[in-house]
C-alpha cells in the first residue's frame, strides 16, 4: 500500500497537488484509527514523504483552533507548536502526558519530513524535473517563511513548555523531556 501510495504522488506532473488530493482523501480514515501505535505505524512507514508532511498537516490543523492558511514551511511548524491543541481531537484511554508525547513524536516527524521533501531534495519537483535538477546540481529553493531565527524557535518552544507545565506539572515524564530536546 505504501508503495502504491508513493507511485500514486509521483505519477502526475505536480507530486505537491498529487500528495493534497490523496491525503484528502486519507485523512478521515486517519482521524478514526483509534490506536496510537496503529497511526504511528502508518505514518512511520509512509514512503512518500511529500505525502507524510501532508497527512501530518492536515492533523495538526485539524487540531488547532485558528488554522494556518500559509504553505508549508518551518514558520507553519512553529505555529502549530504554540496554537495546537490536546488531544489531537483522539478519544482513547491514554494518559495526558503520552498525549503530549505523541503530539510531540508528530512535530517531530513533521519536521523531518519537510526537512526531507523540501529542504534537503527536490520532492515538491516532478520525477523528470528532479532528475535535471540533481544533474545540475541545484539546491532545493527556500521560502521566506523558512527563514526562521534561534530566538523565534526559544521563544516558541518556551512558551509550548510553559503551556504543557500547566497541564503535566513538574517534572515532566523523560520521554517528553527527551522529545523537547530533540524537537528544538
Amino acid at each position: 500500500l505504501q508503495q502504491m501510495l508513493s507511485i500514486a504522488v509521483e505519477v502526475d506532473r505536480s507530486p505537491t497537488c498529487s500528495s493534497r488530493k490523496i491525503a484528502d482523501e486519507i485523512f478521515p480514515f486517519i482521524l478514526n484509527i483509534p490506536l496510537r501505535s496503529q497511526r504511528e505505524a502508518l505514518l512511520n512507514t509512509m514512503d512518500s514523504q511529500l505525502l507524510r508532511c501532508r497527512l501530518l498537516e492536515l492533523l495538526f490543523q485539524h487540531s488547532c483552533d485558528v488554522p494556518s492558511t500559509s504553505s508549508m514551511s518551518l514558520d507553519k511548524i512553529l505555529y502549530f507548536l504554540s496554537h495546537c491543541s490536546l488531544p489531537l481531537h483522539f478519544e482513547d484511554e491514554t494518559a495526558t502526558w503520552q498525549r503530549w508525547d505523541e503530539m510531540l513524536q508528530y512535530l517531530s516527524l513533521l519536521l523531518m519530513s519537510y526537512q526531507t521533501f523540501s529542504l534537503a531534495e527536490h520532492l515538491w519537483s516532478s520525477l523528470s524535473d528532479r532528475m535535471d535538477l540533481k544533474v545540475q546540481k541545484a539546491k532545493p529553493r527556500r521560502q521566506d517563511s523558512d527563514n526562521i531565527s534561534h530566538l523565534d524557535i526559544q521563544l516558541k518552544m518556551e512558551g509550548f513548555t510553559r503551556q504543557m507545565q500547566k497541564v503535566l506539572g513538574q517534572p515532566f515524564p523523560p520521554q517528553i523531556q527527551e522529545k523537547l530536546y530533540m524537537l528544538q
